[in-house]
């Protein structure tokens, strides 16, 4: 996700700290940089040369030049129009004054969209609402079951053509307007929070399409219009933003694929086109893979900054009720006594934020440390590899990892499909995590000792 600009951004403010003071023709050449990093982003050529003359703008209104702390004072200038780019401040939801409130997903077909609602759906569960899913394309063959099995997924009832799945049947038909009105009619009885319609999509933009979502709309009266957007699929993604924008009145993008080669330039180029604000990014296929979009947020990640919050988030949706486990976890860390039960705790808690890469890229200076590619190089299945390891032990052999003598290491490694060397490897790494442990907490001893006297 935008990791080649990162990158690019990066370096190219890690040679403006090395020049020390700075002459206007030192930013130009940098300003002449950026612009070829975002168009190498795929941002629209108008927008990056808009971008530019603003930052340079300022830059000159700052009295940069000559200035020792030029370089900050830049990148300060070139985070806020970025900032200001992706749409300013933080966008709120549209909550509608008497429930439900109704968002209307549009998009193309292969866009995600259907997988997009579900996601939505359980990120709205988050926030400890009532969701209610309607299968309102009935273009596409299976559109509805999928969205019936990824409700079941989640744990959010489906409303289609023959009402809440596993309900007696009601019969609308192959109706998406009649679906829609009926869906919120249910929501409205059941008292529900949030209806989610999943619309009809096309391989392009055509009459037809526009028209029978209108119709669906108008029926519905949406709060929110989401627009689902390939983020691969670049500045294509502008004039499809437009066509619907045009038609429909967005509330809001969600940009999908964002964790594959995208280079993410489109998301910058669709709110400067269409002032639409992008409201979610979709970062993995699975359901909880949807991430709310601040534009601040996400303008420092693209500088290189990190996203510092977006990694407590992470970590506090993970670790939700395990206070327990993690004081008693972090005593045993404390003291040296972990054993391989611990250890198998500590992955599965880390596991819980998500991909071990996406977690690394919102670490802060994590572009400029790592070479190029490294991140997505990162291997899941190693991690696996080590879970299945410590998995084919006995409980005796966890709690107590000094009896894993030559042949109980050969069984281990048989069982866990990995080789001797792996587990002997896994083995000393414990080992060495607990020498590190007690270091620690015999360095602590001794500055309380030396504090008291």
């Amino acid at each position: 996700m935008l990791d080649n600009l990162t990158r690019r951004l990066s370096g190219i403010f890690a040679g403006l700290r090395r020049k020390g003071r700075l002459t206007e023709d030192d930013v130009t050449a940098m300003l002449r940089e950026v612009r070829v990093a975002l168009l190498e982003a795929d941002v629209n050529f108008q927008v990056a040369k808009a971008f530019v003359a603003r930052v340079k703008e300022q830059a000159v209104g700052e009295e940069v030049f000559g200035s020792l702390s030029a370089d900050q004072t830049l990148i300060r200038i070139v985070r806020d129009e970025l900032v200001n780019l992706l749409g300013g401040g933080d966008t709120p939801l549209n909550w509608s004054p008497s429930p439900p409130t109704v968002v209307l997903m549009a998009g193309l077909q292969g866009s995600g969209k259907t997988t997009t609602c579900a996601k939505l759906a359980r990120w709205f569960l988050k926030q400890n609402k009532k969701v209610l899913l309607a299968a309102c394309d009935l273009q596409r063959p299976a559109a509805v079951k999928q969205l019936e099995i990824l409700g079941e997924q989640i744990g959010v009832p489906v409303f289609g053509p023959n009402g809440v799945s596993g309900s007696n049947p009601t019969g609308h038909g192959q109706d998406p307007v009649a679906v829609a009105r009926a869906a919120v009619a249910h929501a409205k009885h059941y008292f529900l929070d949030v209806v989610i319609l999943d619309t009809a999509g096309r391989l392009s933009v055509d009459e037809p399409l526009m028209q029978e979502l209108q119709r669906v709309g108008e029926a519905t009266k949406p709060s929110e219009v989401f627009l689902v957007l390939d983020a691969t699929t670049g500045q294509e993604a502008v004039s499809v933003a437009e066509s619907f924008h045009k038609r429909l009145s967005l509330t809001g993008a969600v940009f999908t694929k964002m964790d594959g080669d995208a280079r993410g330039g489109a998301m910058l180029s669709v709110r400067a086109a269409t002032e639409v604000p992008v409201r979610f990014i979709g970062t993995g296929e699975q359901t909880e893979a949807l991430e709310g979009f601040f534009p601040k947020r996400m303008a420092e990640r693209i500088l290189g900054m990190g996203d510092v919050l977006g990694i407590i988030e992470k970590a506090e949706e993970a670790f939700q009720g395990e206070e327990a486990n993690i004081m008693g976890l972090e005593s045993k860390m404390r003291t040296g006594k972990m054993d391989f039960n611990d250890f198998l705790q500590q992955l599965r808690m880390v596991r819980k934020m998500g991909p071990m890469k996406n977690v690394m890229k919102m670490m802060p200076g994590m572009a400029g440390m790592v070479p190029e590619g490294a991140l997505d190089e990162i291997d899941e299945k190693h991690i696996d590899r080590i879970q299945a390891i410590v998995l084919s032990m006995t409980p005796k052999e966890r709690s107590n990892p000094d009896i894993l003598n030559g042949s109980r290491r050969k069984r281990i490694a048989r069982g866990s499909g990995t080789s001797q060397e792996e587990v002997n490897r896994l083995i000393d790494q414990l080992y060495q995590m607990r020498k590190g442990m007690k270091q620690l907490a015999k360095m602590g001893k001794k500055m309380k000792r030396f504090g008291k006297r």
